[in-house]
C-alpha cells in the first residue's frame, strides 16, 4: 500500500512518515494542499492522512477531490480540532476516520488499519495465489498458513503483483509502489528486489511464480 501524509509540522510529518512506512507501506509526506494535489496527480495512494489546518487552507477542502479520484483512497483526518461539530463536519464531507491530537501511536495505526479494512471490505482483504496468501490490510504474507517474512520493498512488490494477479504490472507502477518521491532509484534496483523475492518464494516452496515480461514489467501467476 502507499500512503500520503499532508502535515505542515515538519517534525510531526517526519515521525508520521516513518511510522506509517513501517506499519502500512511506502509513505510520502507533503506540507500543504498544493503539494498534495501535485502528488495525487502523479501517484495513486491507498490512504491519505490529512491535517485540518494547513498553510494554504483547510484540509477539509481536499476531501471532495479525494472522493472523486479513481481509484479512490481512504481518508483519515488528523487534527487538534476535536470539537464534536468539527468531527461531524469532517465525516459529513466524506472523511473515513477522524483522529484528534494528541494521540497514541498504537491507536493511530490501529485506526488507520481499521479504515483500510472497511474500505477494502468489498474488494476482499485476503488475496490468494496457489498456496501463497496475502493480507492486504496488515501487509502479511503466508505460505500454507506459515508467515513469510520479507523486507519492506520486497513486500511492496509482492503486494502489488498479487493484487493484480494474472495481469502484467508495469515497471513504472512497481517503482511507484516501492519507492517514495525522495528515494533515489538505481537502474537495476527493481530487478534486484524482484530477483530476491523470486528466490525467497522458491525457497519457501510457494506455488506462485513471478514472470518477466521483457521491457514491460512483471506478472504473477500460480504454477
Amino acid at each position: 500500500m502507499r500512503v500520503l501524509i499532508i502535515e505542515d509540522d515538519r517534525e510531526l510529518a517526519a515521525w508520521l512518515q516513518e511510522t506509517f512506512e513501517k506499519a502500512i507501506g511506502t509513505t510520502d509526506s507533503v506540507g500543504c494542499l498544493d503539494e498534495a494535489r501535485a502528488a495525487l496527480a502523479v501517484s495513486t495512494f491507498d490512504l491519505v492522512v490529512v491535517d485540518r489546518r494547513l498553510p494554504d487552507g483547510d484540509g477539509l477542502s481536499l476531501l471532495p477531490e479525494l472522493k472523486a479520484l479513481q481509484p479512490q483512497p481512504a481518508t483519515l483526518m488528523l487534527t487538534a480540532l476535536d470539537d464534536p461539530e468539527d468531527i461531524a463536519a469532517a465525516l459529513d464531507r466524506g472523511a473515513d476516520e477522524y483522529v484528534g491530537k494528541p494521540f497514541e501511536p498504537a491507536e493511530l495505526i490501529a485506526r488507520a488499519r481499521a479504515v483500510l479494512r472497511r474500505f477494502f471490505l468489498d474488494k476482499g482483504t485476503m488475496v490468494q495465489v496457489g498456496n501463497l496468501r496475502f493480507d492486504v490490510v496488515h501487509r502479511s504474507a503466508f505460505r500454507d498458513g506459515e508467515p513469510l517474512l520479507l523486507p519492506r520493498r520486497e513486500l511492496a512488490i509482492l503486494e502489488l503483483l498479487i493484487r493484480r494477479v494474472g495481469r502484467v504490472v508495469l515497471r513504472e507502477s512497481l517503482e511507484a509502489s516501492v519507492y517514495g518521491f525522495d528515494d533515489e532509484i538505481q537502474s537495476n534496483a527493481l530487478d534486484s528486489h524482484v530477483s530476491r523475492l523470486r528466490r525467497k518464494l522458491r525457497e519457501a516452496q510457494c506455488s506462485a511464480t513471478i514472470k518477466s515480461v521483457r521491457g514491460v514489467g512483471y506478472l504473477m501467476s500460480a504454477q
